[in-house]
């Protein structure tokens, strides 16, 4: 049925991105495994959820007879994790019972038969699109905080990819603010926009590379997204629906702008926001006046003043924010310095870069 052998640590990191696609609650028990299959070029491995499915390139393994098993996807994960051996001997049997040797342990389990395992959908590899893995997963890691958690929009619980004009533009929106990160990517010429899963973008994130030379393809059909990070594919179902026309939110008019350190109104928000325990009920106010940026909370705990030094240009304002809001779109910044831009106490703000128009993130205020 299936006999091999292979090294303990590249079957581990085989097992640890697979189980990303893997079913936590299901009512069909092969969905809470992971596939196997021995092939001529060596061993691959499986996770499916029926919205995600995630499969390795094949791992170095010597391959004494092919075939595939399906076995359960925690206790394998934590069979192998514990093996004190550095090669792992893997046979299976006619009735799918698998052997699991290595160093001085020896374990039989149950399998499924592997037939039974779905397969990944195919989709067509024509348009292709072509970007560094580091720089999605910067992109994914920037915006995915603002997806909506459920709601009566389904769109919303899904980031917007946009491709055009040999870039790639990621959006999201939750109803009280909207994140917006481009980037460079090689496009095809087909132009193109899908709602991705915010839960495939999570797990997608952590199995991307940092490494500067490290890319990956991407691939659409009217359905599905492709992701070819060569050490892996993972396939999943794009959100169906119309998203939000998130553009015509953003305005290039203001009545005042600050420039700000980022950090340092990150730790004064965080410091003010203290006396709070509840970000909705008791937001923070901001009162801007030439040069200066105070920061006030209020509550039945007692109350907090922060004081930030600012560029300013325009108006004197006073405006009421969520903390959490402003410090998880400021906390996804990697410059210094941004601009925010108000028009007034009841319009949202705009953060933007100093120089370009790499992101954009809107914030809706509160009633002070």
């Amino acid at each position: 049925m299936l006999n091999l052998r292979c090294a303990k640590e590249d079957l581990l990191e085989a097992v640890n991105i697979v189980n990303k696609a893997v079913s936590g609650r299901t009512t069909l028990p092969i969905l809470e495994c992971i596939l196997l299959t021995a092939r001529k070029d060596g061993l691959v491995l499986t996770g499916n959820d029926l919205e995600m499915g995630i499969e390795t390139a094949p791992i170095d393994a010597t391959i004494e007879q092919q075939g595939n098993v399906a076995i359960e996807a925690k206790l394998f994960n934590d069979i192998i994790r514990r093996l004190n051996g550095e090669e792992v001997l893997l046979s299976v049997d006619e009735q799918y019972q698998i052997t699991i040797q290595s160093g001085s342990s020896c374990f039989h389990i149950m399998g499924q038969n592997g037939d039974d395992f779905p397969v990944l959908t195919d989709v067509e590899r024509t348009d292709e699109y072509r970007m560094k893995q580091a720089d999605l997963k910067d992109m994914i890691r920037q915006t995915i905080f603002s997806i909506a958690q459920g709601g009566s929009k389904p769109v919303l619980t899904g980031e917007l990819l946009e491709l055009k004009q040999n870039c790639l533009q990621v959006v999201s929106v939750d109803g009280y603010r909207i994140s917006f990160r481009k980037s460079p990517i090689i496009a095809a010429q087909e132009e193109t926009e899908v709602i991705v899963p915010g839960k495939t973008l999570t797990e997608l994130q952590k199995i991307l590379s940092q490494e500067e030379d490290d890319e990956l393809s991407l691939y659409f059909t009217e359905k599905h997204i492709l992701f070819d990070l060569g050490s892996a594919v993972l396939v999943s179902r794009l959100v169906e629906g119309e998203y939000i026309r998130y553009a015509q939110s953003f305005s290039a008019d203001y009545k005042t702008k600050i420039i700000v350190r980022k950090d340092e109104m990150i730790q004064s928000l965080e410091r003010a926001s203290l006396v709070s325990r509840d970000n909705r009920k008791t937001p923070v106010r901001l009162e801007i006046t030439q040069g200066n940026l105070t920061i006030t909370s209020r509550s039945d705990m007692g109350n907090a003043r922060e004081e930030v030094a600012v560029e300013t240009e325009g108006e004197g304002l006073q405006i009421a924010f969520n903390p959490r809001y402003l410090i998880e779109a400021l906390r996804a910044i990697d410059e210094e310095e941004v601009q925010i831009h108000f028009t007034a106490s009841l319009s949202p703000c705009t953060i933007l870069p100093l120089e370009g128009d790499r992101f954009r993130y809107l914030i809706l205020p509160l009633r002070m």
